[in-house]
């Protein structure tokens, strides 16, 4: 078995062509068999290896799964083809697996993106798709426009109006023959061949689940976003709602009105309409202090009038370690913190000990009882992102130099929340924000197009190619909604620095327009125009759908 094992390795060294190797990490897409291994070691990844078997693959008899460009034997297909290997790595060789394969010489290369954020989309947003095919793998099918995404908590915007799918952000993913979208996670990267290994998402009605398969790519860029921060306490992940996709959102707007019906039935005690009523918001960054502020004005809008049988019991607490909206100018915190107490938000100053399925202890050892619990206390580094063995900045993230590119190996990118950079560049690690991803996709898609008219889009071509300037970051201001139309607005280009800050109605005004013109389809942005024209004149939906 070794000396088989030093053979094959030996004449895949030398330019041999072997079949597509595999693992049961290898697919995104749930694999159709059975085998159980573990991903082959990155510890020894040479970025100058030799890869030429990528564009050799040994040709095999295969068929088609529709027009994504997976292929697979028909073997594969069958109950009784699959078997078990413990220990080996001979499935690694095995040809049955589901393959993009590796692209051929006269093809365009191929740029494999993982996520659809902010940095994603906007990166194949302008990607030159005569230049390049491109695969965009993902467990979501659309982008979410994040500083919208409270709004749709409690009916002021609807669901469709914050999204846009990845096809009509690239319109290349359901046209061009050779570029794909696949609904999957990435499990893991092999950067010595090329290859990224996919799962596809659970209960996909498959044979066999999970369904795994591999892509090969020519350029990689991981722009996988990051994952809510729970600092380890014990019961936030059973217990709480996060506010960063869409079904976060739906399933916090039906737990809200279920609680506001189930008060209202005959029997339920005081105590029990008090502890259902009572909304729990952890973190007082814009995110949390948004949510309130949104939930707020509904109650003093629309739960006052169609809830009146409970509208005295509904209240909002904000649960924050240290000050609301840190990194504003002081003066609009200090606005902050008036204008929510006025609208009837409880601000506490606390550490979250642990959470409990109707209340949360604090660190001082006392009980708040609540019937909604929203987490929102900044993201960390994801654990597909930790899971792989590049280079971490400060925090976690993956390590990137000023060309946003992964220093110890070829032809991989990171950008986004996921990224940082490393302090050999003599850089801060900038800040896990929408503005930023957003800058980030826009710089490095014209390093891509300009390399890739420079013929550096295959693999390993682009080592010699200049990249052009180096990324620089200007930030361009904040801004949060604090309800009642009323906001603020900080365009300083850091904490420290001097600049315009304003708060009040003007600065809602501000908010909207901002917001509105950033929407990136006009299509949304004629679907969140109507919503706000409906809400303001109609008051907002309370249905509970589901």
């Amino acid at each position: 078995m070794a000396f088989a094992r030093i053979a094959r390795n030996g004449y895949r060294r030398s330019g041999g062509a072997v079949g597509n190797r595999t693992s049961e990490k290898d697919t995104l897409c749930g694999g159709l068999s059975t085998y159980k291994h573990s991903l082959p070691s990155l510890e020894n990844v040479k970025p100058g290896g030799n890869l030429s078997y990528l564009s050799n693959i040994r040709k095999v008899d295969h068929i088609s799964f529709g027009r994504r460009g997976i292929r697979a034997t028909p073997e594969y297909l069958f109950a009784h083809a699959e078997r078990v290997v413990e220990d080996s790595d001979m499935e690694y060789d095995d040809p049955k697996y589901p393959t993009l394969e590796a692209t051929k010489l006269g093809e365009k290369p191929r740029v494999v993106v993982l996520g659809t954020g902010w940095a994603a989309c906007r990166f194949l947003k302008g990607l030159d798709t005569e230049i390049y095919d491109v695969v965009c793998i993902s467990p979501r099918n659309h982008m979410v426009f994040t500083p919208l995404l409270a709004s749709t908590c409690v009916g002021t915007l609807e669901f469709r109006s914050v999204t846009e799918p990845v096809s009509r952000i690239q319109s290349a993913l359901s046209k061009d023959p050779n570029s794909f979208f696949y609904l999957a996670s990435c499990t893991g990267v092999d950067t010595d061949k090329h290859e990224v290994y996919c799962e596809t998402v659970n209960d996909a009605g498959l044979r066999s689940e999970p369904y795994r398969f591999k892509v090969a790519y020519d350029k990689l860029v991981i722009a996988a976003g990051a994952e809510p921060l729970t600092f380890g306490i014990k019961g936030v992940k059973e217990h709480a709602f996060f506010l960063r996709e869409v079904n976060h959102a739906q399933e916090i707007r039906k737990k809200l009105l279920l609680n506001l019906m189930l008060s209202e039935n005959p029997g339920i005690s005081e105590e029990d309409k008090e502890r259902l009523l009572h909304c729990v918001v952890i973190g007082g960054g814009p995110t949390g202090v948004e949510f309130s502020g949104e939930l707020s004005d509904f109650i003093m809008r629309d739960v006052r009038q169609r809830y009146a049988h409970v509208k005295n019991y509904i209240r909002v607490t904000l649960i924050e370690a240290n000050e609301i909206l840190s990194s504003f100018d002081v003066g609009l915190r200090q606005y902050a913190t008036k204008h929510l107490t006025k609208c009837g938000v409880r601000l506490v100053r606390g550490v979250v000990k642990e959470v409990h399925p109707n209340k949360i202890v604090l660190s001082d050892g006392s009980d708040v009882p609540y019937g909604l619990l929203v987490w929102s206390t900044g993201v960390g580094p994801s654990e597909f992102v930790k899971s792989l063995n590049l280079p971490k900045s400060q925090g976690g993230r993956i390590g990137v130099d000023e060309y946003m590119r992964v220093p110890s190996v070829e032809d991989v990118f990171a950008l986004g929340d996921c990224a940082g950079f490393l302090e050999q560049t003599g850089r801060q690690v900038l800040p896990a924000l929408a503005q930023v991803a957003e800058r980030e996709g826009k710089y490095l898609v014209e390093v891509f197009n300009r390399i890739g008219k420079q013929n550096g889009g295959k693999a390993f071509s682009a080592k010699d190619v200049p990249h052009g300037e180096p990324f620089v970051y200007k930030h361009l201001g904040s801004m949060a909604s604090v309800g009642r139309y009323k906001a603020l607005v900080d365009l300083r280009q850091s904490k420290d620095a001097k600049g315009l800050s304003h708060a009040g109605f003007v600065s809602w005004l501000m908010w909207r327009s901002a917001y509105l013109t950033r929407v990136i389809s006009w299509r949304n942005r004629f679907y969140v125009a109507v919503n706000w024209a409906t809400t303001l004149v109609f008051g907002r939906d309370n249905s509970r759908i589901g």
